[in-house]
């Protein structure tokens, strides 16, 4: 792949990075080194028990771009090669635990840690024109392609990973993960592997996250795609941790669903403004998450809603967990790239 036609298809997708104007100030990039990204390269999840998995590479590698650093970048790509890709099929094995020998025990990989980690390469080859990276990039996003996209139902579906949750695995399979389909990603997947419908599978994620459950009409983190969308058996029927997420991907992804996205605004809310976990089947709230980086995704909505501006503490990035931090930069630099009016 070469640069010319990566980065025709970041700008066709409004998601050429820029390196005059980085999306991550410098001071919040190298705080959030200093605080998550080993010398090795490997980004730590501190909320996780130290471990480091492929999402967090990924979600490592796109704030390096969105940051401009080039060292930082090859720093972590460095790790997720030598660590991560040893899987036969081309895709990355999901987790490292630095307390185990040997630090993977478990090989199967989580398919939005290899969408993020083609993305970012793929911005990556487009900013500095590094064709090593855009290859890397096409063959993860091939490899995705062959492995985890499927058609079900007439729906173009995403495997969470690719062994455990196909119909045949599972009484209530396929078992998708809607917080895995990152919009942003997909009209850049759909140039590395041409052959996949990759906006089939974009409309299929949408629809997946407008399926509402309870009285706040939200998504589960796992869902089970059997006969209707319902929640997966074996896991927490709540909007939790994973699902948080997807109107952030809905909106870094210039989604224009305005209805889905102010009813998931709605629906996450807390009575303090944090973003609430919710048990779907009880209709409870378990907790309420008022880290600034949780509370900025429904507030971050309510600019695009209402044009309502951030709260002063929502546009300064402090450091807290790896998570939490790791969604606020993201939604820093969407708002500065599409929406000043909110800072």
């Amino acid at each position: 792949m070469t640069f010319h036609v990566l980065a025709l298809a970041l700008l066709v997708a409004g998601l050429m990075p820029n390196t005059a104007r980085p999306q991550i100030l410098p001071e919040e990039w190298t705080t959030y080194q200093e605080r998550f990204v080993a010398e090795d390269g490997r980004v730590v999840d501190d909320g996780n028990g130290g471990i480091s998995h492929s999402e967090g590479q990924g979600y490592g590698l796109l704030l390096a771009v969105l940051a401009g650093d080039r060292p930082g970048f090859e720093r972590i790509w460095s790790f997720t090669q030598r660590e991560l890709m040893l899987r036969d099929d081309g895709l990355a094995a999901w987790k490292w635990d630095p307390a185990t020998t040997p630090h993977i025990m478990d090989a199967n990989n989580a398919s939005d840690g290899d969408i993020l980690i083609a993305y970012a390469l793929a911005q990556a080859d487009a900013l500095w024109s590094e064709d090593g990276f855009g290859e890397s990039a096409r063959q993860i996003a091939q490899a995705l392609a062959r492995t985890s996209v499927f058609e079900h139902h007439g729906e173009m579906l995403l495997r969470p990973g690719v062994a455990g949750f196909a119909a045949g695995e599972r009484p209530d399979g396929p078992v998708v993960n809607p917080s895995y389909w990152v919009f942003e990603a997909f009209p850049v997947l759909e140039t590395l592997a041409p052959e996949t419908d990759w906006q089939a599978v974009a409309r299929s994620g949408r629809k997946i996250a407008s399926a509402g459950f309870g009285d706040r009409r939200l998504p589960p983190d796992w869902l089970s795609m059997a006969a209707k969308p319902v929640p997966a058996e074996g896991f927490p029927a709540e909007f939790g941790y994973n699902a948080l997420r997807i109107p952030l991907y809905l909106m870094r992804a210039h989604d224009p669903d305005m209805e889905l996205l102010k009813r998931m605004r709605d629906g996450m809310t807390g009575p303090s403004g944090g973003v609430a976990r919710v048990d779907l089947d009880a209709g409870r709230v378990i907790e309420e998450l008022t880290d600034p980086g949780y509370r900025i995704i429904p507030a971050l909505a309510s600019c695009i809603l209402d044009r309502q501006p951030l709260a002063d503490d929502l546009t300064r990035f402090t450091p807290t967990n790896y998570y939490p931090s790791t969604l606020h930069l993201l939604s820093l630099s969407f708002a500065r790239k599409e929406r000043p009016e909110c800072l």
